[in-house]
């Protein structure tokens, strides 16, 4: 069975072009979303893909029209291969059922998965020429190495509670926590040696 999915994402925008596409191509069920593709909860898609079952084929106009990114677009693709259920994009004349849909689905995987990883090399390289410079990435601290001891002596004392520490540092109770952790830690260490 064929089914159909369409999707825009402002009210204003007619699912009309989609649906006669989608019908045309023989969709017997149609779902529909008028939403974001950046919302992660579409009802209409939901829908479609808890309806369809193994040896159907879920049909889009566009594969914009389905995947919020590429990378999404990938996880429902193998979500239905899973499930053996096909993929069909009418604009980008892709059938995941035929060996060359198949291969052209996974040069798109490839491409991105090559994208992502060239964004991360940039962004590593980047990190590492700033490191270099001596600037540090990162939120920058709240709290001073004094204030971290202050406050670590204060609590182990027992004058000030964590909480009672955090407000007079006007910071919460968690940096407070994590500050006085990691200097026990490094205490720790430092007496392990």
């Amino acid at each position: 069975m064929l089914i159909g999915y369409a999707r825009v994402s402002t009210p204003d925008q007619a699912l009309a072009v989609q649906e006669d596409a989608l019908v045309q191509a023989g969709c017997e069920k149609l779902f529909r979303d008028v939403q974001s593709g950046r919302d992660t909860n579409r009802p209409g898609l939901q829908a479609a893909l808890d309806y369809a079952r193994s040896g159907d084929v879920l049909v889009v106009w566009k594969l914009d029209r389905l995947g919020r990114s590429m990378s999404h677009l990938i996880a429902l693709v193998e979500d239905l291969r899973k499930r053996e259920i096909g993929l069909r994009s009418l604009q980008e004349r892709m059938d995941t059922t035929t060996a060359e849909g198949q291969l052209i689905f996974h040069l798109f995987a490839a491409l991105a998965e090559f994208e992502r990883g060239l964004i991360r090399e940039r962004t590593m390289a980047g990190l590492a020429s700033a490191r270099a410079r001596g600037r540090l990435g990162g939120r920058p601290r709240l709290l001073t190495d004094d204030q971290i001891r202050m406050a670590t002596e204060m609590i182990r004392t027992g004058h000030m509670t964590m909480v009672d520490v955090a407000r007079a540092l006007h910071v919460s109770r968690q940096t407070v926590y994590r500050a006085v952790k990691a200097m026990q830690n490094a205490e720790e260490a430092q007496n392990n040696r």
